[in-house]
């Protein structure tokens, strides 16, 4: 597949006289480059919400008991959960 991209011109004078002091061509020398880089790059850890549960698994859900008013009522005009 061909693309263009831009390089820094110093880094390009020094990968084209790699490549011809090794006899390969430019795009080997820049496809090893890349290579490199993405086999030691390390993919990043995916977040891991914290389980933040109350409760026993297989417990009734205590906000079934409520219709969305009365749990709107619960959160907003409670004191409790007021601030």
């Amino acid at each position: 597949m061909k693309t263009t991209i831009d390089i820094h011109d110093d880094l390009l004078v020094r990968a084209k006289n790699h490549a011809k002091a090794t006899g390969r061509p430019l795009r080997a020398v820049v496809e090893d480059g890349l290579r490199t880089v993405l086999s030691q790059a390390e993919p990043k850890a995916g977040y891991v919400l914290e389980d933040c549960s109350v409760g026993q698994p297989g417990d009734p859900n205590p906000l079934e008991l409520y219709s969305w008013d009365e749990l709107r009522d619960l959160i907003y005009v409670n004191p409790i959960f007021s601030r």
